[in-house]
């Protein structure tokens, strides 16, 4: 599934998003706390990786910084009064009983594109993600990688200044997940800030500018990827990287 907010803005050149601030952020489901409590800032370019352990809270973060979920406890704000363009990309696409066209012309009009763009728009970002042979197929029918492809051109089509990704490549084929991260890297250099859960060590060393581990909810780093895979700082962050099993 696709998951946007704030009006798409006529023109594709993006400004610089404001940054993302989690101020002693702590989520509980009945009485169990799950995430936090947490307080990190998102101010760079990334990609932002955010790694840990099966249920250390990564999509759980993701969400929250979304504003799909709102927190127990603490807030989750943007450094600007004005929400910035976001989309969300979850790890199980999920897409329109429609063609793969008319998924994308869908969410242009619910975005209130004018009707004549909409086509052409939707086309090109077809191409782009090399979906063009695919563009009249019923989208449910597309393979994994395509699909996950056409809601990352869902997205792409939307010019998110912020972009959300849960684990987009965990159930790709080798030149699928080649393909999703070539997309990543586009959404990067035309500006957008890119979050993305990952639990591949491989793919975080390709792809982060800046990784935030998690585990047991509770955020133990959040450092430049350099310094992170070269020298971690906490226990939970050695140990994942050497892996062993992290809780």
């Amino acid at each position: 599934m696709t998951s946007f907010n704030a009006p798409l803005l006529a023109s594709s050149a993006l400004c610089p998003p404001p940054a993302l601030c989690f101020d002693s952020v702590l989520f509980s489901h009945e009485g169990k706390v799950l995430l936090g409590p947490c307080s990190f800032t998102l101010d760079g370019t990334g990609p932002t990786l955010v790694m840990g352990p099966n249920g250390a809270g990564k999509s759980l973060l993701l969400r929250l910084a979304h504003g799909l979920l709102a927190p127990t406890q603490g807030r989750v704000a943007w450094s600007s009064e004005d929400r910035p363009r976001q989309a969300m990309v979850f790890q199980q696409p999920v897409l329109l009983r429609r063609s793969a066209v008319a998924n994308l012309i869908h969410a242009l009009a619910v975005n209130n594109v004018p009707r004549r763009a909409r086509a052409k728009l939707a086309v090109d970002a077809l191409e782009r993600f090399g979906l063009s042979a695919s563009s009249h197929t019923p989208a449910r029918v597309l393979s994994g990688g395509e699909q996950q492809r056409l809601a990352l051109a869902r997205a792409w089509v939307l010019s998110p200044q912020v972009l959300f990704l849960d684990e987009p490549t965990s159930a790709l084929d080798p030149a699928a997940i080649k393909a999703v991260e070539a997309a990543v890297r586009e959404f990067h250099q035309r500006g957008t800030r890119v979050v993305m859960t990952t639990h591949d060590l491989h793919q975080a060393r390709r792809l982060a500018g800046d990784v935030l581990f998690l585990s047991g909810g509770k955020v133990r780093e959040h450092t430049p990827a350099e310094g992170f895979f070269r020298r971690p700082v906490s226990r939970e962050a050695q140990a994942y990287i050497a892996g062993e099993l992290v809780e």
